[in-house]
Order: structure tokens, then sequence, then C-alpha cells
């Protein structure tokens, strides 16, 4: 477990079609139950190369030596995919990470960038019942897809208002849709930045403190 401190371990689930990594905290052995942080990443980390993940986001994080109190799950999506083509598959492997490892249901995270802000909103609107809190970065997501499945979603939506691939508008639109809904969202718009508006994100200890401050109700 001491390697697993350190870094991800490169895995391929039996029971789903995607490959990942897998984050354990370094006193895993020591906890009975430990949040899970889903993490999505963008369009370039496609592909059969799990080493890819270590660009962005989380697994950079990780790669870089931070730790967490999560036990951090990244899978990679197929090289011709989108995660909202890979639904199925990513409820699959929460299926096979909540068999294989010590999860705590009722606090289950949801988050990505880019391509992955847009499988977050999927995902969550799809199995809206799994996750405790969501948080989208540069995403696009749609309204008839959250409907009301996600009006009692806790969302973070993150932006760059210079964003030149994914306009800020999409984020605007969901927030007020959520808003207007009764939805609890919060949204931080980054002044002036373009596309990476995650390593912002994932560099604030504020976001996890936030995640582990909502619970699935039972």
């Amino acid at each position: 477990m001491d390697e697993s401190a350190q870094q991800f371990q490169s895995s391929i689930s039996q029971k789903v079609a995607l490959n990942y990594r897998l984050y354990l905290p370094r006193n895993y052995e020591q906890q009975a139950e430990w949040p899970l942080i889903l993490f999505l990443h963008g369009r370039g980390e496609r592909g059969n190369n799990l080493g890819l993940l270590n660009l962005t986001g989380l697994p950079k994080n990780i790669a870089d030596g931070q730790d967490y109190p999560f036990i951090i799950a990244a899978p990679q999506c197929p090289p011709t995919s989108y995660w909202t083509e890979e639904l199925e598959a990513l409820n699959a492997l929460l299926d096979a990470l909540i068999q294989k490892h010590k999860v705590d249901t009722s606090r289950i995270y949801l988050t990505g960038l880019s391509m992955g802000g847009t499988g977050t909103w999927f995902l969550a609107a799809r199995y809206p019942q799994r996750f405790a809190a969501i948080a989208p970065i540069c995403g696009i997501g749609q309204t008839w897809a959250a409907q009301e499945r996600l009006q009692h979603m806790p969302a973070w939506v993150f932006h760059g208002d210079a964003d030149s691939v994914t306009s800020v508008k999409r984020s605007q639109e969901m927030v007020a849709f959520l808003q207007e809904n009764g939805a609890p969202v919060k949204f931080t718009v980054y002044p002036g930045v373009d596309h990476d508006s995650w390593t912002a994100t994932y560099n604030n200890p504020v976001l996890y403190t936030w995640f582990l401050s909502h619970q699935l109700r039972t």
C-alpha cells in the first residue's frame, strides 16, 4: 500500500471495459471506509496509454506527490469514444470499485475537465442517486438532460471567461437553469483564463473540503 500512497496504480477491471488508474490514501488500511472521487479526463488524454492521464488534473497532482484523503479513480476513455458514450461503462466501473475497495457509498464525488466536464454533467444526470456532489470544469451540459435529475445535486461549476475551446456561456446556461430550479449550485468564473480552468481548481484545497461537506442521505 506504500506505493499506492505515492502514485496511481494501473488497473484493468475484469467487469468493465475501461482501463483506469487508482489512488489509495496513504493510511488506507487504517480506516474502514473512504470517500471516492471519480475523475474524468479531457479529450487529449483518450487512448490506450494510462501514462497520458498524468498530464492534467488530479492524476498530475498525484504524480507530482500530492496526497488526498480520498480514493481516486481515473478511467481512460477509449481513443475514438467520448465520455457521453461511456456512461454505462463508468457506472459499471463504480460498481466494481465499490465491490473491491473500502468505498463510503454515501460520499462518492464526480469531477472532470473539458470533455470530462461534459461527461460529469451527463453521468450525474444519468445516475444522480450515486453522487453526493459534482464539480464540472469547462464542460458542456444540456438542460434537457438535467431536468429534475440534478435539482437536488450540489454542484460547483468552474470555467474561464476567456475560454476559446468551450465558451463560458455553456456553463452559464447550466448554472442559470439549475438556479431557476432551486439546485444548490456554485459558480466560479476565472477572469482572463482560457481553457485551462482546471489547474487552479484542482490546486484549491477548498474544493475538497466542499466535497466532504456533502453526503448522500440514506
